[in-house]
């Protein structure tokens, strides 16, 4: 029988060694019981080089200008790729086979999606500009920037179509804008946190 020193906790006995050896355990000295449910339990707030940073609550505008930018090309994406679902089931005539069906499917599907998303793309990457602008040049952080982007952005998505068309684009941004952010509010104050 081998002296059971020699082999520590965790080992299967002489026959996995050479006699007078035993297998390297890193977490032998270090006196603490290894969980493996401490290696995961990780904080869940974020983590901050500055304490200036940790009191603002809000994304920097590279954050900003690509998580609108995606939102609304996703969004724009989905929703043509819908309209163009609806187009060719439209077009759909009744000779055709299959392969022609899924076809025509699938041409206006990305067809009206990348139209859309794009579109939608844009728009959330001048509104995430413009908000983060106005951020930096009033040195606050309220609605009032969030209502001015929405104005500005749909002036200047329509601005090529005449000054008539750019008023009412950008009345139509801002409302869009103001009605967000209630809906944002609201949502803070009557929804819980799952």
């Amino acid at each position: 029988m081998a002296d059971p020193r020699m082999f520590p906790s965790g080992s299967n006995g002489p026959e996995d060694h050479a006699p007078g050896r035993r297998k390297y355990n890193p977490y032998q000295d270090l006196n603490m019981p290894y969980n493996y449910k401490n290696l995961y339990d990780l904080p869940t707030s974020p983590e901050f080089l500055f304490e200036e940073e940790s009191a603002v609550q809000r994304r920097s505008w590279g954050e900003n200008l690509t998580y609108y930018t995606g939102i609304g090309y996703l969004s724009g994406a989905v929703g043509g790729a819908a309209l163009g679902l609806r187009d060719a089931a439209a077009g759909a005539e009744p000779g055709e086979t299959a392969k022609i069906r899924a076809n025509r499917l699938l041409n206006a599907c990305g067809s009206s999606g990348r139209r859309y998303g794009n579109r939608l793309g844009v728009i959330g990457l001048m509104y995430a500009g413009m908000e983060s602008g106005m951020v930096a040049a009033r040195d606050q952080d309220d609605w009032i920037n969030s209502v001015a982007a929405g104005l500005g952005t749909g002036a200047l998505f329509r601005a090529a179509n005449g000054p008539r068309s750019a008023a009412v684009a950008g009345a139509v941004g801002g409302v869009l804008a103001a009605a967000a952010l209630a809906g944002k509010q609201l949502a803070k104050r009557y929804v819980q946190a799952i």
